[in-house]
């Protein structure tokens, strides 16, 4: 199923993280290795000097994503309407194919640090999807939102799936598929991952992320980005790719980073995945 508007990336384009200690690898990396590369703004907005510059020299070699960490979407602080701008400009400097951010919340009086749950509930539906709405009038432009792997729910009058589902529609707004965190939200909140992907919305599925987690338990899954793809999430890829077609996806890794030559591996099995769907 194709999605209603054009894609940001071509359907069958690889990605990886845009990560500090990645850069002498991406700079080196052979062509066909990577289609694009996603950054968080917040980390390099402003940044002069050599890293401005080695950033520069990226973006201008492969698309750019960004892939936002403090709008705080769910949140009761008002919007940073001059942060938003910020983002704006760093979005049109370096000609940003698709900016995207969390389902959650990250501020109160001031930043929490962490990626919060919302509650399922018709409240938090209006409330999420108007300020949504309201970034994406700021910036001119639509956005994605990803869902968030999370260890408990403040109030849950329905479904994950549900709520996700309301809130895409009632902002109008596109997803970013987070493939390991339906998986581990699977496992923490016992629920069928494969019916999770089966019931959205695909015309609004934008670009799918894959990443690795932290085995807590054998019922805690801890999402991490500090390991390798487990085999069940790359056949929860393979189902959302057979089920929707195939969309741009891009490899997480923040931390224990391999070499890499591990990263190539893994960036080779997401490509034959949304080969064999194209």
């Amino acid at each position: 199923m194709s999605p209603a508007r054009p894609l940001p990336l071509p359907a069958t384009a690889v990605g990886l993280g845009l990560r500090r200690a990645l850069l002498d690898d991406l700079e080196q990396a052979p062509p066909g290795d990577i289609d694009f590369l996603e950054c968080a703004p917040e980390n390099w907005i402003g940044l002069g000097g050599v890293m401005g510059e080695r950033l520069r020299g990226l973006s201008a070699r492969h698309p750019l994503t960004c892939h936002g960490l403090s709008l705080s979407l769910g949140g009761s602080a008002p919007l940073d309407l001059a942060f938003i701008d910020q983002v704006g400009r760093f979005l049109d400097a370096h000609d940003v194919r698709l900016y995207s951010e969390h389902l959650s919340y990250c501020s109160d009086d001031g930043h929490l640090y962490d990626l919060l749950p919302l509650p399922f509930t018709d409240e938090a539906i209006r409330h999420t999807a108007a300020r949504i709405a309201r970034v994406q009038d700021r910036l001119g432009r639509r956005i994605a939102v990803e869902n968030v792997s999370t260890y408990l729910t403040p109030h849950a009058a329905m479904s994950e799936l549900d709520f996700t589902t309301a809130v895409l529609q009632e902002a109008d707004c596109d997803l970013l598929l987070d493939i390991n965190n339906v998986y581990v939200n699977a496992i923490n909140h016992r629920f069928d991952p494969v019916a999770y992907i089966d019931g959205l919305p695909a015309a609004r599925i934008v670009c799918l992320h894959v990443a690795g987690h932290y085995d807590e338990a054998d019922d805690l899954k801890i999402d991490t980005h500090g390991s390798a793809v487990v085999a069940p999430v790359w056949a929860l890829l393979e189902h959302a790719c057979a089920r929707f077609g195939p969309r741009p996806a891009l490899l997480e890794r923040d931390f224990n980073l391999p070499p890499y030559a591990d990263l190539q591996a893994e960036l080779r099995q997401i490509r034959g995945i949304l080969d064999a769907a194209a």
